[in-house]
């Protein structure tokens, strides 16, 4: 499905009574609303999107045009006039969509402040740029094994490099899951921001890593990558069912260079090792991904970041311990708050002087080198992120 395919318009008959689904764009647009209606904190919205849409027997045309209507609602839910009347805010949605679509540039900075929760202006730099950019498509971006960027983009099309050696920016409307180069092992479905992680942790063959929180391991595979598939990479995560899926996908990868244990932040997986590196991808308010994921700004909480912050700096101590003179450690969280990043920063540089900030070249900005990366959809066409790097001082 092309990003930028237009959603229909609902025929003229009332849509005051949601029909059952099934023909035409009435159809669709009653499958959109019961989306909606079953999404929640607990239930998100692309969860239920996929479960629903799984059952229901539609064209990919049309299910790629349920998909973006239902993220209409929330990118727009600010503007609309009545957002719990589903049918009238899914019209709407739909019409201010199709607006954006057509000349965004006619948005004004006071209009968009209303596509976000207004706490978030307190905790970033909102900055109109911003706001825009969370109301567009976001960018599909792929990782190649290395090396095999151009015989992944012959075989996919509708693919260009990246600005990262093995990015693929692609814009066809394949299910990609189901392609002979993903059953392969030739690609992962990574965001650009996630893969600028991996390349500031520069692990080198034969080195010892620690992915603290590997979630279901999209960057355990990729440090694997960039070690040569050599040396040891220890995964941990505090959840089994995202460590099945890293075993998963490790092995369709050709990933053996790792071990993955369960931690839930307090002894570490290997407590008499001490690594060449450690990664903390801390868990996080998820405020970078908000062009992707549209429902979170109306769920998430100020109480939530703050409490997140907390978390952040006691995973940080714990994954301090584990790194060996001279070694590195590398943080970074998919969110652009300022508690949350540089507030962690500074609480951590204070509480532990033995390590001293590394400074880093910004894998998407020629000649930019700072103690810390950040990384803005509006900047870089990837995810919000905020990337930190110490290093561990040598005795004396």
């Amino acid at each position: 499905m092309a990003a930028n395919s237009a959603i229909p318009s609902p025929d003229d008959q009332s849509l005051d009574t949601i029909p059952p689904p099934g023909g035409g764009a009435r159809g669709i647009y009653a499958l959109a609303a019961r989306i909606i209606a079953q999404a929640s904190r607990s239930r998100p919205a692309d969860e239920a999107l996929r479960r629903t849409l799984r059952s229901a027997r539609l064209s990919r045309v049309d299910s790629g045009v349920v998909r973006r209507l239902v993220f209409a609602y929330y990118r727009w839910r600010g503007l609309l006039d009545e957002p719990d009347n589903l049918p009238k805010a899914l019209r709407q949605a739909g019409e201010i969509a199709a607006e954006f679509q057509s000349a965004p540039e006619t948005f004004s900075g006071e209009r968009l402040r209303a596509v976000a929760p207004g706490w978030v202006f307190s905790h970033l730099n909102a900055s109109p740029e911003w706001l825009r950019a969370l109301q567009r498509e976001p960018p599909l971006w792929l990782r190649a094994k290395r090396g095999e960027a151009d015989a992944v983009a012959r075989a996919l099309g509708n693919t260009r490099r990246g600005p990262l050696p093995d990015a693929l920016l692609y814009s066809g409307d394949q299910d990609l899951y189901r392609t002979e180069s993903f059953q392969n092992g030739n690609f992962e479905i990574q965001d650009l921001a996630s893969q600028v992680v991996g390349w500031v942790c520069g692990p080198k063959p034969g080195e010892t890593w620690w992915d603290a929180c590997a979630g279901e391991g999209g960057k355990t595979i990729h440090l694997s990558g960039l070690m040569g598939n050599q040396g040891l990479i220890w995964a941990s995560d505090r959840s089994d069912w995202r460590l099945a899926r890293l075993r998963l996908r490790a092995r369709r990868a050709g990933v053996y260079n790792y071990r993955a244990r369960r931690w839930d932040g307090l002894a570490q997986p290997a407590p008499r090792t001490r690594f060449d590196g450690v990664l903390l991808d801390a868990p996080c308010s998820g405020v970078g991904t908000w062009q992707r994921n549209p429902q979170a700004r109306w769920t998430t909480t100020p109480q939530e970041v703050k409490e997140l912050a907390g978390v952040q700096r006691r995973l940080l101590d714990g994954a301090a311990c584990a790194v060996k003179a001279g070694g590195r450690l590398i943080y970074s969280v998919c969110t652009l708050t300022r508690p949350e990043t540089v507030e962690v920063k500074k609480a951590f540089e204070s509480a532990h002087p033995d390590f001293a900030p590394l400074e880093i070249t910004h894998p998407l900005e020629a000649g930019c080198r700072s103690d810390c990366v950040w990384l803005w959809p509006q900047n870089h066409q990837c995810n919000g992120m905020f990337i930190a790097a110490w290093r561990k001082r040598q005795p004396g």
